[in-house]
């Protein structure tokens, strides 16, 4: 379920205004890898998806809703790469899920363009995802949701606890893309045994 902002002025009705918008999407996330966010203008969202920068107004007030409506896309994306994970492997038992989660995450810092730069959103703004919430507590509101409801967790700290340990393995993860552009192999294991030794000790 895609997260209840609305960074768009108005959403596009027709498929080719639809169209439209993703190419201003994908062009911004391409220019992010180029020159990273401060670089990024609307001029060149504009001219790199094709579009007159008064067409790119009629949907998006500025840059950083450009950015943000990026980011809620790339939120989804993860979501539905997770949920198709959970429904086509196996999984054991809920550190395995949590395995695929990181291991989702990674896939899309390597593959996604513009991720690697702008994640999930702090770089722009804390609150990006949702202006009540930290980015980050968003995501794990969801992940907690998922793993929840695949494994059965009835733990009543699980949500504060797995909150916890997203924010622990974002900054190893952090780590890692910054040691090596693919990720250092050792520190997303670090990464993996971090989350299980910490919700491992604490789900008693």
């Amino acid at each position: 379920m895609p997260i209840d902002v609305a960074p768009l002025r108005r959403r596009p009705v027709q498929q080719r205004s639809a169209q439209r918008v993703e190419r201003m999407l994908d062009a911004c996330a391409d220019l992010i890898n180029e020159v990273g966010y401060d670089g990024v203008t609307t001029t060149l969202i504009a001219e790199r998806a094709g579009v007159a920068v008064g067409s790119l107004y009629q949907f998006f007030p500025d840059k950083r809703a450009v950015v943000q409506s990026l980011t809620l896309r790339n939120l989804d994306r993860f979501l539905a790469a997770v949920s198709e994970k959970f429904a086509t492997v196996e999984l054991t038992n809920w550190w395995d899920g949590v395995d695929t989660m990181i291991d989702v995450y990674v896939s899309m810092h390597r593959e996604i363009p513009g991720f690697s730069r702008v994640h999930f959103g702090d770089i722009v703004d804390l609150r990006l995802l949702d202006e009540r919430k930290d980015n980050n507590a968003v995501i794990a509101d969801r992940l907690s949701g998922m793993l929840r409801d695949r494994f059965g967790i009835r733990h009543t700290e699980f949500d504060l606890r797995l909150g916890v340990a997203v924010e622990a393995a974002d900054a190893v993860l952090n780590l890692a893309f910054r040691r090596s552009p693919e990720g250092d192999p050792a520190l997303i294991a670090e990464a993996k045994a971090l989350v299980r030794g910490y919700l491992s000790s604490t789900m008693d």
